[in-house]
């Protein structure tokens, strides 16, 4: 199994709206089988991305109080994204092309009334690009949220592995 630490740009924006955020950090990439992977980021301080704005870093040492972890499961057909913070937002994202996938948010709190509660919402991906050889070298996942019958906005998240 191939496992390996590089650098990783991650770009995310809407098309209809006032949305960009862009942040740059090390990664650790695992190879589970051929063209399969999993991409995790630790303790990315997304707190420390401002929005609306191109060109901006998040620190690869980001204080501790923002603990999370950002683990993408790869492959030429699909990618789930999921993100686990001890104290804020969760969420867990389902992308296939030509599918419409799952995405689920939550809280995880020490309050008990709010552990249950989770917004589902579906995602259409519109197009869903893997390029590399031995590992991913760019992903490109373009998609729609919808909720029911309205449209929540047309996004695209892109990294490119270094």
């Amino acid at each position: 199994m191939l496992t390996q630490h590089r650098p990783v740009s991650i770009s995310y924006l809407s098309t209809n709206l006032n949305l960009l955020a862009q942040l740059t950090t090390i990664a650790t990439i695992y190879q589970r089988q051929e063209n399969t992977f999993h991409l995790v980021l630790k303790n990315v301080d997304f707190h420390g991305v401002e929005r609306n704005r191109g060109n901006n870093q998040a620190s690869n040492n980001p204080s501790t109080h923002h603990k999370n972890l950002i683990w993408l499961e790869i492959s030429p057909y699909r990618v789930i994204m999921t993100q686990q913070h001890q104290s804020q937002l969760n969420y867990r994202h389902f992308w296939e092309k030509g599918v419409y996938g799952v995405s689920r948010y939550w809280l995880n709190t020490k309050e008990e009334k709010f552990n249950n509660h989770k917004i589902y919402l579906r995602n259409y991906t519109r197009n869903l690009t893997m390029i590399g050889g031995k590992i991913p070298e760019s992903l490109r996942i373009d998609y729609e949220l919808w909720t029911n019958n309205l449209n929540l906005g047309h996004y695209i998240l892109h990294l490119e592995i270094n």
